[in-house]
């Protein structure tokens, strides 16, 4: 086994380094440059593995485009984030996609868990232990209403805060309203934010106007899944000056004074800034993901070269593995129900 990080500041070295000792070889380290975070990658792949779990698509992708001579070797793999299955899918429709990958994200055990529950948490812890500011009575952006921003916008309002939530799709953002957000376009919502989180996995959500428009001190933070959500280049630009205050904060201060600071590089806040997901929800992630992988190593030369759902039956045993572990137990249908459902009279 060869692991990496799946983000220049989401590697832990004290767990890099008890893996090490266990056996396990690794190649990250915490505040890798972005050549050295290519450089484990290539680590990874050179070792030449079989199967692949991917969190992201950096190294299915590195794969495709620089080490096409290898896709041969690779039986399958499966995908954590909503962001990697984004990339996958995009190989897939280009006919490129060498290899089956099982769509870990989107197993029901992982988004309505991991998403929800887990970004939701560990957003705000990342946030919190960095800038150690009350959350309560502040104004938060939520900038993207799929299942980690639901988390995200949850876990504020329970913290107190009043939220405000961007989106450009019409049924989200309804779904927003009827929880009792308030919804807005990002320019608007430039204006009364006071913390700024985005989670959409796409690049520039918050741009250089927005960034014209955001009271002092905003505070700007990232839980998608790479460092283009927030545009940072175009916040260099704009500052006459930048410092770092705290660790994981930098200031950019703008020509008219106001200062906006940036979290974590506009990395995963999570991640780089806290400990990433608490233990419980990351033991369902990590079950589907073991058991999506056994199935491509088992059935992986009969499996389509597509992005593959998650077997229904893998979701149910880990979701029957969570009640146990929680000492919860549920109903079963009896028979006669189990008829019932199935007839159309």
């Amino acid at each position: 086994m060869h692991i990496t990080g799946s983000n220049p500041l989401s590697t832990q070295d004290d767990v890099a380094a008890a893996l090490a000792e266990r056996g396990v070889s690794v190649s990250a380290w915490y505040g890798a440059t972005p050549s050295e975070y290519e450089g484990f990658l290539a680590e990874v792949l050179d070792s030449r593995p079989s199967l692949l779990i991917d969190d992201g698509g950096d190294l299915v992708g590195m794969l495709h485009e620089k080490r096409p001579d290898q896709l041969g070797e690779i039986r399958g793999g499966a995908e954590e984030t909503t962001t990697g299955l984004s990339r996958l899918r995009a190989l897939e429709s280009e006919g490129r996609l060498a290899f089956p990958m099982i769509a870990v994200n989107d197993a029901h055990m992982k988004h309505l868990f991991d998403n929800r529950y887990g970004t939701g948490q560990s957003t705000w812890d990342g946030i919190m232990r960095t800038t150690n500011l009350v959350i309560a009575g502040k104004t938060v952006v939520v900038a993207g209403y799929g299942w980690c921003g639901k988390g995200v916008a949850m876990r504020a309002r329970g913290l107190g805060a009043n939220v405000v939530v961007t989106e450009v799709d019409p049924v989200a953002a309804n779904e927003a309203l009827l929880e009792g957000f308030r919804v807005m376009p990002m320019n608007e919502a430039a204006a009364v934010g006071e913390i700024f989180v985005t989670v959409t996995g796409n690049r520039s959500v918050i741009d250089g106007e927005d960034f014209a428009r955001m009271p002092d001190g905003a505070i700007l933070a990232n839980a998608g899944h790479f460092d283009v959500e927030i545009d940072k280049e175009a916040l260099g630009k704009m500052a006459v000056s930048r410092r770092q205050v705290r660790r994981n904060i930098e200031e950019y201060r703008l020509r008219d004074g106001r200062r906006v600071y940036l979290l974590a590089e506009g990395r995963l806040v999570n991640l780089a800034a806290g400990d990433g997901h608490p233990v419980e929800i990351m033991d369902i992630s990590f079950a589907i993901q073991a058991l999506a992988l056994e199935h491509v190593a088992v059935e992986g030369p009969g499996l389509p070269r597509q992005v593959l759902p998650v077997p229904p039956e893998i979701d149910a045993e880990v979701a029957r593995l969570r009640l146990a572990a929680a000492g919860a137990a549920i109903d079963e249908l009896t028979a006669a129900q189990r008829a019932y459902l199935a007839s159309w009279q």
